[in-house]
């Protein structure tokens, strides 16, 4: 910690949020960004679209296969 605050002291250019800067520094997630929530919620859309398309494939292969 103390070496945490040493470099928070030794920064040229202050963050606008000290406990922010603890916090990234000493492991600590950060909050959620708006733009992040975003990209994970567009995850998750795309893995269950990629479920979709791999259990419609699967459907397509035991067709080929009957043919």
């Amino acid at each position: 910690l103390f070496a945490v605050l040493v470099a928070l002291y030794e920064e040229p250019e202050k963050p606008d949020s000290a406990l922010d800067f603890l916090k990234h520094h000493l492991g600590v997630s950060a909050p959620e960004n708006p733009e992040i929530e975003a990209l994970h919620l567009e995850v998750a859309e795309m893995k269950e679209k990629y479920e979709a398309v791999l259990e419609e494939n699967k459907k397509l292969k035991t067709k080929v296969k009957v043919y």
